[in-house]
């Protein structure tokens, strides 16, 4: 099976608020191990054919936490395509400008003006930060009590040569020439590594292999997505509270 990649270069911005040392003083202990990523029916998303990565990972984002804190939703490939398309240029129909995505710039729109997601009319993104991808006990963080980061890696070869869903171990490939970026959405860790859904399939890489490859992380807070009907996330966190600990109010 066919895949892309398509995440661009990492835009640096000073004014980008820092989420993990706030993450770290406001919620100091982090469980061995979590994943929330277990039963959610990830999809491919139009990552076969398009290099619309980072919406992939947005509509993988979307299916954990709903499946964790609500009931299920699972965005089409055309929804998938119409938020690339939104904030790129990328044309669905014809598939021009298919030229990748600043992960950055797709926050920014999620954040601003909003991402189509199913049952709703936009989805805005509450608030996000930046999480050094050599941080893990940040990764960590972000992860169990946000319920995924948002991450950005450079794809060796030898990954790319792998069947879906095979590990991605950094020292079991002899061919680690960089072929392009690409986003995840990281969903579940333990002592050994991260699980992560990349093309369709629940994917696990060790540690060292992530802090390899990664080049930039960000965590993530969705009151419309990660917020129950009892107003707490799936730790039985209140929104005010989670909202205080990622804006460290």
């Amino acid at each position: 099976m066919s895949r892309c990649l398509g995440k661009r270069a990492p835009k640096h911005d000073l004014r980008t608020y820092r989420l993990a040392p706030m993450l770290a003083v406001h919620l100091p202990s982090v469980p061995v191990q979590k994943d929330w990523s277990e039963g959610v029916p990830y999809q491919m998303w139009g990552n076969d054919r398009y290099g619309c990565c980072a919406f992939a990972a947005h509509a993988a984002l979307t299916a954990t936490w709903t499946h964790a804190a609500q009931g299920l939703v699972v965005l089409s490939t055309d929804m998938v395509l119409n938020n690339y398309g939104a904030v790129t240029g990328f044309d669905p129909q014809t598939g021009a400008r298919d030229n990748g995505t600043v992960l950055l710039d797709e926050l920014n729109f999620w954040l601003r003006q909003g991402l189509h997601r199913p049952g709703q009319t936009l989805d805005y993104l509450t608030a996000y930060g930046t999480i050094d991808p050599q941080d893990c006990d940040g990764i960590r963080r972000g992860i169990c009590y946000l319920g995924g980061v948002l991450a950005g890696v450079q794809v060796p070869q030898g990954f790319m040569d792998l069947p879906l869903g095979a590990i991605w171990d950094w020292n079991a490939i002899s061919d680690r020439t960089p072929v392009g970026g690409h986003a995840i959405a990281l969903v579940g860790y333990n002592p050994e590594g991260l699980f992560f859904n990349t093309w369709g399939t629940r994917t696990f890489m060790p540690w060292d292999t992530f802090t390899k490859i990664a080049d930039e992380a960000y965590g993530l807070l969705s009151r419309q997505n990660w917020i129950g009907i009892p107003g707490t996330s799936p730790n039985g966190e209140a929104f005010e509270a989670l909202l205080a600990e990622v804006r460290g109010v």
